[in-house]
């Protein structure tokens, strides 16, 4: 028995799907078929290429390795079936791209928006997620490209890391809120209205806290901590609240007057962010215009 179509569509979709019972709901099959099919691909490599467990299924580096050529390999017969396909007609050129939470209502926005200006036939789908999560569709071929942070090495492994700058925090809130009549505010000043903060666990998190550690000021019980640009902006805009965010997420509604920073002092350019590809195949032509696009804006 050689490897076949079947191996590898089945392999790709356990890495997309990161887990059995979703690859096989995909694939139209039983999940032991799944998991029977992905044994069979194994003994022929002669080596694990999926980690199982409760939580799902994890690329092993060879895993990683062979998704590379698992991917182009199934890309490849997808195309050539739509070509031969009856009756085939032109179709618009799709883009699809992950993006960090913090860069998709700024950066990205305004890039898509010029793209739209220069190709009105493109499709672009944006999945807006972690920094994990955007590099693993970007890995398995579900994405073409994605804004987003270094990781660690393991998990680099077949991805290109160009920098776009260094992100760093905000402290914004609502035109005319009191604190902004003070020339200087500190952040013990800040505990005494509602605060909106980045998500336990995140890189503008720990810089969040950071600024209260440094000037000896702990965040208190009764803040809301969120990724959502649109739920931070709507609590700003609704009352006194105060919202500690990537300067990135926010620049559009400071130019316009939408939001205004409050004279606190952050560190500055804490987090690099950059654009990420596949270093083997690369994005694409309409993903290669859409980052040129990123890169004259950063």
């Amino acid at each position: 028995m050689e490897v076949g179509l079947r191996h590898l569509t089945c392999f790709v979709a356990v890495a997309q799907e990161r887990t059995l019972a979703r690859a096989a709901r995909r694939l139209h099959v039983s999940q032991p078929a799944v998991s029977k099919t992905l044994s069979d691909l194994e003994r022929l490599a002669g080596r694990q290429l999926v980690e199982r467990g409760r939580a799902g299924t994890r690329l092993t580096p060879d895993g990683e390795e062979f998704l590379r050529y698992a991917t182009e390999a199934t890309r490849a017969v997808e195309a050539a079936t739509v070509a031969l396909s009856p009756g085939r007609t032109a179709t618009s050129p799709v883009l699809c791209v992950a993006c960090l939470h913090t860069a998709a209502g700024g950066l990205l926005a305004q890039a898509i928006a010029r793209l739209r200006a220069r190709r009105p036939d493109a499709r672009v789908s944006v999945r807006v997620s972690h920094n994990p999560e955007l590099l693993a569709a970007l890995k398995s071929g579900e994405v073409d490209l994605a804004v987003g942070r270094m990781a660690e090495p393991g998990m680099m492994r077949g991805v290109s890391f160009e920098l776009l700058y260094a992100e760093s925090l905000a402290v914004v809130a609502r035109p005319g809120h009191a604190l902004l009549g003070r020339k200087a505010v500190t952040p013990g000043d800040l505990l005494g209205y509602p605060l909106v903060i980045p998500e336990a666990g995140t890189a503008p998190r720990l810089q969040a806290e950071g600024i209260f550690a440094a000037s000896g000021a702990w965040l208190e019980a009764g803040y809301t901590e969120t990724q959502s640009s649109s739920l931070g902006r709507s609590l700003t805009a609704l009352c006194d609240a105060i919202w500690i965010t990537p300067r990135r997420a926010v620049q559009l509604d400071l130019d316009n007057g939408w939001l205004a920073a409050l004279p606190v002092p952050v560190p500055a350019g804490a987090e690099p962010v950059g654009l990420l590809t596949r270093s083997a195949d690369g994005p694409g032509e309409l993903g290669s215009e859409l980052a040129g696009i990123v890169r004259e804006l950063a």
